[in-house]
């Protein structure tokens, strides 16, 4: 049976992207692991491989074409022993439900959920995107399994093939017409909406945060303090500081580099490595400023991931430095100075530049 390519999720909070380029052609034989194609997202430019083997039998989605959807099919895989007319006799894929669409009739109450999972999956009755790996979805489609109710195992709770084949051997339901959603509040409409929480949760790896409730008091300084800042005007305060001493420190660190193999030196620490180290030791000395909001509670972060502000032509990325307040120095140079070079290349992956804790930017030309 011929199979579906679709446009990936190269990351949780994707909804569309650009198909950039083919690297293959139809005819051309591929198997699990080769790459397909080139994706732009607003933040890189990423190949997609293969998951299972076969032929490309027919591309649907020309290259260069933006906006294309996550899940949209891009080409069709044919199997050992298929030809293009397999491609006409295959159904279409079918059509997600509405949430509230109605049932023929009702499944029978699913069993016990597998073993908990780093991030919830997300409920179909929201009506949210299921973020899952196209062989999960295709055995989830073959088994007739509710996919939105199985716990991914994956980075950043995506579901991967063992998932769904833990969900079928547990016996889980096919899946049930969606209750229609409960009235949500209106929101204010001249407020921004953040993202929902578990998008927030997906960026940050399970056990590397705790969870503290919000109180009444919190909720509401929150709420005035975000209607504040999109609707009064405001202005920044600024100070100038004496670095006369950190840059005596950085020549000094500088001139204890040895060479590498290029005859250049090992490393070479800027001002900003040192800003990177000073916000990773000050976010451990005030914990209570290493913390991501979301409507179900703050996010205590333990590790300090410093988000830093790359220019690229026509926008900015922000590759994170993990456990800062773990590294020196010279380790922090190299690491920036690399995903600096990746990012004007647009070849940061979605994991180096998502789920930082902080984020400094350096605005040095101004003086």
């Amino acid at each position: 049976m011929p199979i579906n390519i679709t446009m990936p999720a190269l990351s949780p909070t994707m909804e569309e992207g650009k198909l950039a380029k083919w690297l293959v052609k139809e005819g051309d034989a591929v198997t699990s692991g080769d790459l397909l194609a080139e994706i732009e997202t607003d933040k890189a430019t990423m190949e997609v491989e293969a998951v299972d083997e076969g032929t490309v039998g027919k591309i649907l989605i020309a290259e260069g074409t933006d906006a294309v959807k996550v899940n949209e099919v891009i080409a069709v895989l044919l199997e050992e022993g298929e030809d293009a007319s397999a491609i006409s006799a295959a159904p279409a894929p079918a059509a997600t439900p509405a949430p509230a669409a109605p049932a023929a009739e009702e499944s029978a109450a699913p069993s016990a959920a597998p073993a908990a999972a780093p991030a919830p999956a997300p409920a179909a009755s929201s009506g949210a995107r299921v973020f899952a790996s196209p062989l999960a979805k295709r055995i989830a489609g073959m088994e007739g399994i509710d996919i939105s109710a199985v716990s991914g195992s994956g980075p950043h709770g995506r579901i991967v093939k063992r998932d769904v084949e833990a969900a079928l051997a547990s016996g889980i339901a096919a899946p049930q017409a969606a209750a229609p959603a409960a009235a949500a509040p209106a929101a204010k409409p001249a407020l921004a909406q953040g993202m929902a929480d578990d998008a927030v949760l997906r960026m940050y790896s399970e056990g590397s945060y705790e969870v503290v409730p919000h109180d009444g008091m919190r909720r509401i300084i929150a709420e005035r303090l975000t209607e504040a800042k999109q609707t009064i005007p405001h202005f920044y305060l600024s100070v100038d500081v004496q670095l006369d001493t950190l840059l005596a420190l950085r020549a000094e660190i500088n001139g204890r580099a040895t060479a590498g193999a290029d005859g250049k030196p090992s490393y070479k620490v800027s001002v900003n490595d040192f800003v990177i180290k000073a916000m990773g030791a000050a976010l451990q000395q005030v914990p209570d400023a290493n913390v991501t909001w979301t409507d179900g509670g703050m996010l205590h972060h333990k590790s300090s991931d410093v988000g830093v502000a790359v220019a690229i032509p026509g926008g900015l990325l922000t590759p994170v430095v993990r456990n800062v307040e773990a590294k020196g120095l010279a380790k922090i140079s190299n690491e920036m100075k690399d995903f600096a070079a990746r990012a004007r290349d647009r070849k940061l992956m979605p994991e180096e530049y998502q789920g930082g804790t902080t984020a400094v930017s350096n605005l040095g030309m101004f003086g």
